[in-house]
């Protein structure tokens, strides 16, 4: 008998094609930009946690002053850290892997008649170990260069590739604004980051070389500090605080002119923030799934009076009420069902066009395809109750009558 009503309901869907088409194009859209949204949020917060991750593992980020409040983000003034600071940090916090202080600056590379602005670093080879950063070619620093402040540089592949091309840069020799440094090594691309930055345009060379030769003093910017795996970044972080502020000489409740960012809190903050993002814009998407089951009740609504001398026909050679109502509610579920289905194709072949054009992974959710199919099918059962409803209550005797 089931199969009977569903074939009743196709029957009736095939007589009127286009109204059928128009009905479930708001049930299509609904379900194709719910995984839409949902898909490109679930591949943006796996391209953060990867791009973050890529700046390395286990890492802590220090640098002076602290965000203050109600200014924008705007960081309040303090003194930079020294070389000793990061040495007291190595020799007294135990669980590091390494730690690297830096120094940097914006300058022109220049290498014959080709000239490129970048960012240039100063730091020990400890930074490329903190952040994971392999070589690609040449070496790192030798201990006499970096004790030694030799002009020396390892090359990002943005700035070989811009001023170098496709030539080996080794051995030859790059000027940064007044000295001249030879280039020993060059780093593996790791493209851009999550914040849109190039984080192949810089040129690394001894810290002692640029606090000598460019900067002219001994301040230290920043500091990048890697834990032993298994050692808990929020204790060194906590063990670090305590030594600056110790070393820093601030007094108890006086807040701190330094700031130690965790990079696994900063992945656990982006990434809650695009799941909360990602379902806000599923959540706006599905109520175009709402517009849709109005629309198919509307069109069961205007069917039902169209039919109501077939209805007064059926009922008189011997259909039961509840065959009428799952005659028409079959058809709402059916209708719903195809929107669902096509939803689903339009909504992966959106997904994954947004995805290659936003330069993200495409990330295959399944779980939201069939949430958002059976929700299709559930919206027509909702909304076509009712017209079925209305169908199986009507008197026979004033159904025959109805022109």
């Amino acid at each position: 008998m089931i199969w009977e009503t569903i074939i009743l309901a196709l029957r009736e869907i095939r007589r009127n094609v286009m109204r059928s088409s128009l009905t479930v194009l708001g049930i299509v859209i609904g379900v194709a930009a719910v995984i839409t949204m949902v898909t490109l949020g679930s591949s943006a917060t796996v391209q953060i946690q990867t791009e973050i991750s890529s700046l390395g593992t286990n890492m802590l980020y220090m640098r002076p002053g602290q965000h203050m409040r109600g200014t924008g983000g705007i960081r309040s003034k303090a003194d930079m850290f020294k070389a000793e600071d990061a040495e007291a940090i190595a020799r007294e916090i135990s669980g590091l892997e390494a730690v690297a202080p830096s120094v940097f600056s914006s300058m022109q590379a220049i290498a014959g008649n080709k000239n490129w602005t970048t960012f240039v670093t100063g730091s020990t080879n400890a930074l490329l170990e903190v952040r994971d950063w392999p070589l690609e070619s040449g070496r790192s620093f030798t201990d006499t260069e970096m004790l030694s402040g030799k002009a020396v540089c390892i090359l990002g592949t943005t700035v070989r590739n811009e001023l170098f091309g496709n030539t080996d840069p080794l051995g030859t020799t790059i000027r940064l604004q007044k000295l001249s440094c030879r280039v020993v090594g060059v780093l593996e691309s790791k493209g851009q980051s999550s914040f849109g930055t190039d984080q192949d345009d810089f040129v690394l060379i001894p810290m002692r070389t640029f606090q000598r030769r460019i900067a002219g003093n001994n301040d230290v910017s920043s500091m990048y500090i890697s834990a032993n795996d298994g050692i808990s970044t929020t204790e060194v972080k906590a063990s670090i605080e305590r030594l600056m502020r110790e070393r820093r000489h601030i007094t108890a409740g006086k807040d701190d002119d330094f700031q130690v960012m965790d990079m696994q809190e900063i992945i656990s903050t982006l990434t809650g923030t695009t799941r909360i993002l990602t379902a806000l814009l599923g959540a706006v998407a599905a109520v175009s799934l709402l517009v849709g089951g109005i629309g198919i009740m509307n069109i069961m609504l205007v069917s039902v009076t169209e039919r109501t001398r077939e209805i007064g026909i059926r009922m008189a050679i011997g259909a039961l009420e509840w065959e009428v109502l799952m005659q028409f509610l079959v058809e709402a579920v059916v209708l719903s069902s195809f929107g669902g289905l096509f939803g689903i194709i339009m909504g992966l072949l959106a997904s994954s066009l947004g995805a290659y054009l936003l330069g993200l992974p495409f990330i295959l959710n399944v779980e939201i395809i069939v949430i958002a199919f059976l929700f299709s099918a559930a919206v027509g059962v909702v909304f076509g109750f009712f017209p079925a409803r209305r169908a199986a209550s009507l008197d026979p005797v004033e159904a025959l009558r109805h022109e």
